[in-house]
C-alpha cells in the first residue's frame, strides 16, 4: 500500500506547492453550527423570514422564469429600483451575489502587490484577508480604548501611506459602533484613493448614510447588503453605489451572471413594501436594546454600545469557553476573542422575543455556574 500511495503524496504535495503562498497561508470561511442548536444568534441575521404571501408571490414569479437562460450581466429592473430607492443615476449601481462578492471584485479592481491598503481594526475579517490574497501593503490601524475608530490614527495612516483604497464600515462588525458622518467625511478629505464605507446596518444607523458624500467626493463608494435588515441572508443580493465612472470600471473585474433571477425577483418585492421593512426594523432595534439593557443587569458583563442589529459584550471568563457552554445549552452565538482587541467578547444578534429569553436564560446560567454558584 506504502509503495503505491507514496508516489501520490508526493505529487500532491507538488501540486499544492503550485498554489500561490498567500492562499495556502489562509484559512476558508466557515462559521459552523451544532446539530443540536435551537437558537441561532451567531450571524447577525434577521430572526423574521419572509411572510407567507409575499413567499406565495414569489413563487408565482418565479414559475415563469426561464431557467434555461442566463440572467443579465446586471439585473435591470433590480438596479433602476435601486437607483430610485437612493435618489441615484442607474449607472452608480452594481448589484453583486452579497457584498462579500463585491468586496473580492475591489481586491481584483484596485490591489496590485504592493498596493497599500488602510484598514482600521477591529472589522469584518474578508477586508484583511482580501487584501492579503492580492499580496497587498496592509496598514491596520488599531482602535481607541472605547473600541471606536481612531479618526486622527487613520488620517495619518492615509497620508503617510497615500493607499490606493481605505475601507469603513459604520455601524462597525464586530462592535456594532456607528463612526460619525463628520469623521468619515474627513478620512475621505484626506484620502486621494478611494473609502469604501460598508453600510451592511445602515438601517439600524441614527447617523445615516454616508451617500450625501458622493456629491463631492468620487472617491466614496458604497456597500449594502439585503442580508440583514431585510432578512435575505439565504439568497445573496448586496450592491455597490458609486460615481458612474468608477462603476463602469469595477464592472470589468466582476465574474459575469452573478445575480440570478429568483434573487433579483424577491429583492424586488421586498422593496416594494417599505412598511414591512420598518416594522421590522423597529423590532430588531427593540430587541437590540432589550438585550443590551439585561446584560448591562449582569454582573460581570460590560456592553460595547450598538447601533447594529446586535450587541458586542466582554465577560471575566473566556470567550471559547461562554460560546462553548452555550452551544451546549442549545444557543449558538459568535466568538470574538479571535480580534487582538477583542480578548473575552462575544457578539449576539437580536432575535425573536422567545430566542431572546432562551439567550439570556442560558447565559444567566453560564455565568452562575462559572462562579461556583
Amino acid at each position: 500500500m506504502s509503495t503505491v500511495d507514496s508516489p501520490v503524496e508526493e505529487k500532491i504535495e507538488r501540486l499544492l506547492g503550485r498554489i500561490r503562498p498567500a492562499v495556502r497561508r489562509e484559512h476558508a470561511y466557515i462559521v459552523g453550527a451544532p446539530d443540536t442548536v435551537k437558537v441561532k444568534l451567531n450571524q447577525n441575521e434577521s430572526p423574521y423570514d419572509l411572510p407567507p404571501d409575499l413567499k406565495q408571490e414569489i413563487a408565482e414569479a418565479a414559475a415563469d422564469i426561464s431557467l434555461n437562460r442566463y440572467p443579465n450581466e446586471q439585473p435591470h429592473e433590480l438596479r433602476h429600483a435601486l437607483a430610485e430607492y437612493n435618489g441615484v443615476d442607474p449607472d452608480c449601481i452594481i448589484v453583486g451575489n452579497g457584498s462579500n462578492e463585491l468586496t473580492y471584485t475591489f481586491g481584483m479592481a484596485l490591489i496590485d502587490p504592493g498596493t497599500p491598503v488602510v484598514l482600521p481594526t477591529p472589522m469584518f475579517s474578508l477586508y484583511e484577508k482580501v487584501v492579503r490574497l492580492a499580496d497587498g501593503a496592509l496598514t491596520s490601524v488599531p482602535p481607541r480604548s472605547d473600541l471606536s475608530f481612531d479618526t486622527e490614527a487613520l488620517i495619518e495612516a492615509i497620508e503617510a501611506k497615500d493607499p490606493a483604497l481605505t475601507v469603513l464600515t459604520s455601524p462597525n462588525n464586530p462592535t456594532g459602533l456607528a463612526m460619525p458622518l463628520s469623521d468619515i467625511e474627513r478620512i475621505v478629505r484626506a484620502a486621494s484613493g478611494f473609502v469604501v464605507v460598508d453600510e451592511a446596518y445602515v438601517e439600524f444607523n441614527p447617523e445615516g448614510s454616508a451617500l450625501r458624500l458622493m456629491r463631492d467626493h468620487p472617491n466614496v463608494m458604497l456597500l449594502r447588503t439585503f442580508s440583514k435588515a431585510y432578512g435575505l441572508a439565504g439568497l445573496r443580493i448586496g450592491y455597490m453605489i458609486a460615481h458612474p465612472d468608477v462603476a463602469h470600471e469595477v464592472m470589468k473585474a466582476r465574474l459575469p451572471f452573478m445575480v440570478d433571477r429568483l434573487a433579483e425577483i424577491t429583492a424586488l418585492k421586498l422593496l416594494a413594501r417599505p412598511e414591512l421593512l420598518q416594522e421590522r426594523v423597529e423590532l430588531m432595534r427593540t430587541a437590540r436594546n432589550g438585550l443590551a439593557k439585561a446584560l448591562r443587569a449582569m454582573d460581570g458583563v460590560d456592553v460595547v454600545p450598538s447601533h447594529a442589529n446586535f450587541v458586542l459584550f466582554s465577560t471575566d471568563g473566556s470567550a471559547s469557553a461562554l460560546q462553548g457552554a452555550l452551544a451546549e445549552r442549545g444557543i449558538l452565538i459568535r466568538d470574538m476573542s479571535g480580534y487582538e482587541a477583542l480578548d473575552r467578547h462575544v457578539r449576539v444578534n437580536a432575535g425573536t422575543s422567545s430566542e431572546n429569553k432562551a439567550f439570556l436564560a442560558a447565559l444567566e446560567d453560564t455565568l452562575y455556574d462559572s462562579q461556583g454558584g
